[in-house]
């Protein structure tokens, strides 16, 4: 089924119009600039609706130069994971995201740090999945 057809397409926003989609500009800015940008995501399967949704958008990502990649959730056991989404920036600090139980972001949504043991936790854990999980092109939703 159609991402469409399943009410996904949340008010045009699956446009690659990076006007309508501003991370898209930023990307394909730092891109110009030599700096890699790369994703991956954590996935129970089947999927939920929202992660279909995040998949249908992805393609306007992979066009502006993010590398994107998707580790099914049971390929995950014997990683040792940080409890929190994160972005790491340069191997040298991390944003944790926090949310609430209903997948929204929490009051205090973003935790910074630059802490040196927790940056090579973050970005071990980050290669680690990096090296299993499927790039976006060959990824199937399940």
């Amino acid at each position: 089924m159609e991402p469409e057809s399943q009410g996904l397409d949340r008010k045009g926003l699956a446009e690659s119009d990076p006007e309508r989609r501003p991370w898209l500009r930023l990307v394909a800015d730092l891109i110009a600039r030599g700096v890699e940008v790369r994703r991956a995501r954590i996935v129970s399967e089947p999927v939920s609706d929202y992660i279909r949704f995040e998949h249908h958008l992805t393609g306007p990502n992979i066009e502006a130069g993010e590398q994107v990649r998707w580790l099914p959730r049971r390929h995950a056991s014997a990683l040792s994971l940080p409890g929190n989404d994160f972005w790491l920036f340069d191997d040298s600090s991390v944003v944790f995201n926090h949310f609430a139980g209903d997948g929204e972001l929490a009051p205090d949504d973003e935790e910074f740090t630059e802490d040196p043991g927790i940056v090579k936790l973050c970005a071990d854990a980050f290669e680690a999945v990096w090296a299993l999980a499927v790039p976006h092109e060959d990824y199937r939703l399940a």
